[in-house]
């Protein structure tokens, strides 16, 4: 009976140990789009403030309250009563008034909301943009970072097999004091170097685990398949239609034209409120004029002698000259960007190009060899600490001109607000 009791707790443990212990999440490029899209904060906010712009409108097309007065004789000296409201001796006075907006201030609100609405919606759409571009490019450098990790940990095994068995040698005195502290030496700056990789490996995560709402203790193990990987040829996309895709598509470039037809919309309005508007009122008293029980109409028009909003109607020249500065800005900062892109993007293909695809493979076998070599004393310590080092960095130069081959690629959808390569 107690054996299996035993062997049932042992089970269980292993059960919870397991349950306890968390697992790294695969997350692939197309999976962490659809988490930001769905979940980063800054992008729901900013959905907010479309949904903002769009109650403008409904606020723009409403019409202005009638108003009610009522006054009422408050004491009769004569009747020595309150509040009368009946003849012969009451007295009370109704008005009912609305106001009506000439100049069609009313359409014109409506149309400076909607242009609101529009501002709004590119705000999100370049927002969308720079977050992508910020989300793929810590995506690509936290995996090839993960991909140089790997190199570390394989030589860091390795060089532990190493001095283990050099220690063993040295106490029989095959091997000298110094070719041990050499390797230590190797060993502990490997040890340096790739406490400094995870470092910036966690970095990257944190920013994507921030933008895709994952929590903060999950490990990720990012997965980019060879199919991100295939070739693309800048040199077959001309400048100048990567030039027209960016001023088609940029949403900063839309935003900074929408504040110009803003700008527009709002002087159009400002001059419509320097018409007055006019109040009608319809009026009865009880007989507190002649005759008893008078009914009146009534109209209200504001003489527009001093104040013709001559200040609003300026500022709103000054804020459509600005836009259109600001927008010629923007036309020179989006051809500098673009060009500058395209001509960076350029130089890291024809590099990415010119590498032999089975470099890191053939160099990967190729250390195999050199430890075996090495430990048969065949090379010298010099010559393997040489091409340990050579290898490393080897591997390290090639994953970064990935990253940076793959982010070229990312920075040219970027800059021209469109998927020209997916």
């Amino acid at each position: 009976m107690k054996r299996p009791l035993i062997l049932t707790g042992f089970l269980l443990l292993g059960l919870i140990l397991k349950g306890n212990a968390q697992d790294s999440l695969k997350l692939s490029l197309p999976e962490a789009e659809k988490m930001f899209i769905a979940g980063n904060y800054e992008l729901i906010a900013q959905q907010y403030q479309t949904e903002q712009a769009k109650a403008e409108i409904i606020t723009a097309r409403l019409f202005d309250n009638p108003e009610i007065s009522y006054e009422n004789q408050l004491y009769n000296r004569e009747t020595k009563k309150f509040f009368q409201h009946t003849l012969p001796s009451g007295q009370y006075n109704v008005q009912v008034s609305q106001l009506i907006k000439l100049a069609g201030k009313r359409n014109k609100n409506i149309q400076l909301a909607h242009t609101g609405v529009k501002l709004a919606e590119y705000a999100y759409f370049d927002l969308i943009r720079t977050l992508r571009y910020q989300l793929r490019s810590n995506f690509y450098k936290a995996y090839y970072a993960q991909q140089s990790a790997l190199v570390y940990q394989q030589q860091i095994k390795s060089l532990e097999q190493l001095l283990a068995a050099s220690e063993q040698q040295l106490k029989m005195g095959n091997v000298a004091l110094k070719d041990i502290i050499r390797i230590k030496s190797l060993l502990y700056n490997l040890k340096g170097e790739y406490t400094s990789l995870l470092n910036e490996i966690e970095d990257a995560e944190t920013t994507l685990k921030m933008m895709c709402n994952i929590k903060a203790d999950t490990p990720l193990s990012l997965v980019a398949p060879r199919a991100d990987e295939q070739d693309y040829s800048l040199q077959k996309q001309p400048l100048m239609q990567l030039l027209e895709s960016a001023r088609a598509n940029r949403a900063d470039l839309q935003l900074a034209q929408s504040s110009i037809t803003q700008a527009e919309n709002n002087l159009s309005l400002q001059k419509a409120m320097a018409i007055p508007d006019v109040e009608l009122s319809l009026v009865y008293d009880l007989q507190g004029s002649a005759p008893n029980h008078y009914t009146g109409l009534g109209i209200k028009v504001p003489l527009p002698l001093f104040n013709r909003n001559q200040g609003e109607i300026k500022k709103a020249k000054i804020a459509i000259t600005a836009g259109n500065m600001n927008l010629k800005q923007q036309e020179a900062t989006l051809e500098n960007e673009v060009y500058n892109s395209y001509k960076s993007a350029l130089r890291t293909e024809i590099l990415y190009q010119g590498m032999d695809r089975n470099f890191g493979s053939d160099f990967s076998r190729l250390i195999g060899e050199v430890t075996k070599n090495f430990r048969s004393r065949n090379i010298s310590l010099v010559e393997f600490i040489d091409f340990y080092d050579s290898y490393k960095e080897s591997t390290l130069q090639l994953n970064q001109l990935k990253y940076e081959w793959m982010n070229a690629k990312e920075e040219i959808n970027y800059v021209t607000g469109s998927n020209i390569f997916k």
